[in-house]
């Protein structure tokens, strides 16, 4: 039986890859997309003012109450962190998937890999939660601004309104600072990946040419690696876009995008605004793969 059917499949390959699709398309088309789509349906609704109660009718009057100031600047507090986290994490990785990849020995390079994966290994909240104690104000990078009579320079950043905050633990600063360190990875490993494709025959044909390592670097690496760098932004920046983890051990009164969904849902109970708050996140996103898709970063996935 089992022959038979295994001859009939070898026979058959558009019925075997039939089988092999069909479970994730039903997971992603009733399971994932199914729920968006009740999401965006739990938008229209709203919640009556008297009875408190979610009135299930077709309306607008949630997107209404959706767009005031308060929550725009939710919007715009957590999209501009988003941003910063990315850019940064551009800046960092990008020297040491180049080193990793262009410079470094058959044996130093796992060991790379080895250390930009490992942190991934951790938990999250393990972290996270780390990170609290390392920038406490009894932490150890007050300590040793302390120690080393710059304690000033600390204290100057954290009194930097919308940046700093009582400590470290507590500021916009702090959770920045634990954003770029949780996501670099997601940046590393894409860039990685487009400099180990980019052919070497590029790099000696330009110094062929007569043009030098920062000629080489500016014109011929740099553009070809370039949707490596994007395809890794969509990850740190649609993770920092909805994470409300670290806003909440490490942020203020100051919400993140995050942090009033589940607010909306949990405490206050009004699933409408809730559901009409994570449209906002979705639709930056499309955008966001819209251009990123333009520079090429679903081929450097």
């Amino acid at each position: 039986m089992m022959r038979r059917a295994s001859n009939y499949l070898w026979a058959q390959p558009l019925v075997m890859l039939a089988l092999l699709l069909i479970p994730p398309l039903l997971w992603l088309g009733v399971i994932y997309l199914g729920s968006l789509f009740m999401l965006l349906i739990q938008s229209f609704f709203f919640l009556d003012d008297f009875t408190g109660q979610i009135v299930r009718e077709l309306s607008l009057r949630t997107y209404g109450d959706l767009l005031t100031r308060a929550n725009l600047d939710i919007f715009v507090r957590t999209a501009g962190m988003a941003a910063a986290v990315t850019v940064a994490s551009a800046i960092l990785a990008f020297p040491l998937a180049y080193y990793a990849t262009r410079f470094a020995s058959r044996r130093l390079r796992p060991l790379l890999y080895l250390a930009v994966m490992l942190p991934l290994w951790s938990s999250y909240l393990v972290k996270v939660y780390a990170w609290k104690l390392i920038l406490a104000k009894e932490g150890i990078i007050s300590w040793l601004f302390e120690r080393l009579g710059v304690g000033w320079v600390l204290d100057g950043v954290l009194s930097i309104p919308g940046l700093g905050g009582p400590s470290l633990s507590i500021s916009a600063f702090g959770m920045f600072i634990v954003f770029v360190y949780v996501w670099l990875p997601y940046m590393v490993l894409p860039i990685m990946a487009s400099l180990e494709r980019l052919p070497n025959s590029l790099i000696e044909a330009s110094a062929d040419l007569g043009a030098r390592s920062r000629q080489t670097f500016r014109h011929v690496t740099l553009p070809l690696a370039f949707p490596g760098v994007v395809a890794g932004s969509i990850f740190t920046f649609s993770l920092t876009l909805g994470d409300f983890i670290v806003p909440t051990v490490l942020g203020n009164s100051s919400f993140f995008v995050g942090q009033a969904v589940l607010t909306l849902q949990g405490t206050a109970g009004n699933v409408p605004l809730a559901a009409a708050m994570t449209m906002g996140p979705i639709l930056i996103m499309a955008v966001y793969l819209l251009i990123a898709r333009r520079f090429g970063a679903f081929e450097a996935l």
